[in-house]
């Protein structure tokens, strides 16, 4: 692999350059089109955005990923209010998926949030990738998906300590911070301001 990667803070000049990165990763993935690069758009105006946690990856000056984080919580049975951080949206250029900069990145951002005190982070992926970062399903810490009905398949629910022991102790509901949460009509307003590109409808997009 390379070795000329670095990792840095995004930049507010940065910003138009990492939304065009997420749209080209994103695009006809998981639904027609996508939506990722109007929710990170949002979310830098959050306040529960991690601005210390937002980061670009570079290869030989090149902008080549990103990851970033946000606050939130994991309301417990018994009646604590558990502070943790979700993830995302992190991806990769497309042409250099697979190749194993995607796993540098999500464990350099991962270091950095735990030398920051973050105590766990939980996070809506497939257990293939993430669990060679130590991800684990959130089931198995006692945190449920809110909403989520009884007996539905949570395997797409991903948890990891930061902190060793974090979560232990801690049974509960696991809020998305409502920064995710996008109107797609504001999304299509949004796109407008991109090069067009053909939505498509594949097998497997989730939506």
């Amino acid at each position: 692999m390379n070795d000329n990667v670095s990792f840095r803070l995004e930049t507010a000049r940065d910003h138009r350059a990492v939304e065009h990165l997420i749209r080209e990763s994103f695009w006809n993935v998981y639904r027609p089109g996508c939506s990722e690069h109007y929710v990170i758009h949002v979310l830098r105006n959050d306040p529960a955005f991690v601005k210390e946690l937002d980061f670009v990856m570079e290869r030989d000056g090149r902008l080549i990923g990103q990851n970033m984080f946000v606050k939130t919580v994991v309301d417990a049975d018994d009646g604590r209010t558990i502070p943790v951080l979700t993830m995302g949206p992190i991806c990769v250029t497309p042409e250099l998926k697979r190749h194993g900069y995607g796993k540098r990145l999500l464990d350099y951002s991962l270091a950095r949030a735990a030398e920051q005190g973050f105590g766990a982070v939980l996070f809506e992926g497939n257990i293939g990738f993430y669990g060679k970062s130590g991800f684990d399903y959130a089931r198995r810490f006692g945190i449920r998906y809110h909403d989520l009905p009884a007996g539905a398949d949570d395997s797409f629910f991903l948890a990891k300590e930061l902190i060793p022991g974090y979560l232990g102790g801690v049974t509960g509901v696991y809020q998305t911070p409502r920064g995710y949460y996008v109107d797609d009509a504001d999304v299509e307003a949004f796109d407008r301001e991109f090069p067009p590109k053909v939505k498509r409808k594949l097998p497997g997009q989730l939506f």
